[in-house]
């Protein structure tokens, strides 16, 4: 049967988007902590949350593909089992990396819960399947709004095969050299179109805020396709970002 794309639920257009939860360093609360997972539902805000994959295979909530910025340790994310992830304090604060299920219970539907998956195959390319396949799983039987995005196509594509139930986007940005220099210039050019939104079933996008005037993201708009943004980080930018967005995914002020 062929899979039809799932809608973005109502909730992720209601209420601004912690991105990476409701951090603060100063507070205690690491990007991606269960500390800024519970201060964003305690003021009620919907969460963004990034996941990668360790070596047994779990999905992780943790942004780098790399350990050294985000705690006091180093190398690859993917060399370290959940356990291990487990037992690593994230910097500025007094908790380990915790997986996606974790999250999900801590979450518990309380409030909409955007996924990005990270690239995992180094350019955008279609080798994927290990990440899509433990977000499918942790979301078996999760009953809160939840939808799930990639910058890479085939990753939302390799998730929608998985789970038809889940609502899908994808992550666009115009695709700059200076931001993307590992990424070949084709690449960068094809992506910036967002040529394979219908492809992929998805339905939303979520779009850097530099980029908002994007012819591309312009003619998903007029056909009535979710437009969320990221980063917002000050009620001006919000207020220009708000002309064309949806919704936004804020930082660093109280949206």
């Amino acid at each position: 049967m062929t899979r039809s794309p799932v809608p973005l639920p109502a909730s992720f257009l209601a209420r601004p988007i912690a991105h990476r939860a409701l951090h603060d360093v100063t507070a205690g609360r690491p990007e991606n902590s269960r500390a800024a997972i519970h201060a964003a539902i305690a003021a009620g805000y919907g969460i963004e949350v990034d996941l990668q994959l360790s070596k047994d295979a779990q999905a992780m909530v943790f942004h780098d593909y790399d350990l050294r910025r985000l705690t006091g340790q180093s190398g690859p994310i993917q060399q370290r089992t959940s356990d291990e992830l487990g037992g690593i304090t994230l910097s500025h604060g007094d908790e380990g990396i915790p997986t996606f299920e974790e999250v999900l219970r801590i979450v518990s539907g309380r409030v909409p819960l955007l996924v990005e998956m990270k690239d995992q195959d180094g350019a955008m390319g279609p080798r994927t399947g290990q990440l899509e396949y433990a977000v499918a799983s942790a979301l078996a039987g999760y009953a809160g709004d939840v939808a799930v995005m990639s910058f890479n196509p085939h990753s939302v594509a390799a998730l929608g095969a998985l789970d038809p139930t889940c609502a899908l986007g994808l992550t666009t940005e115009a695709f700059l050299e200076k931001d993307n220099p590992l990424l070949p210039a084709a690449t960068r050019r094809y992506l910036r179109d967002i040529p394979d939104f219908d492809r992929v079933k998805a339905s939303f996008i979520s779009h850097d805020i530099q980029d908002l005037r994007s012819p591309a993201v312009a003619r998903l708009k007029a056909k009535g396709v979710p437009v969320l943004c990221w980063t917002v980080k000050s009620k001006a930018a919000e207020i220009e970002a708000r002309k064309i967005a949806d919704n936004i995914t804020f930082e660093g002020y109280a949206a």
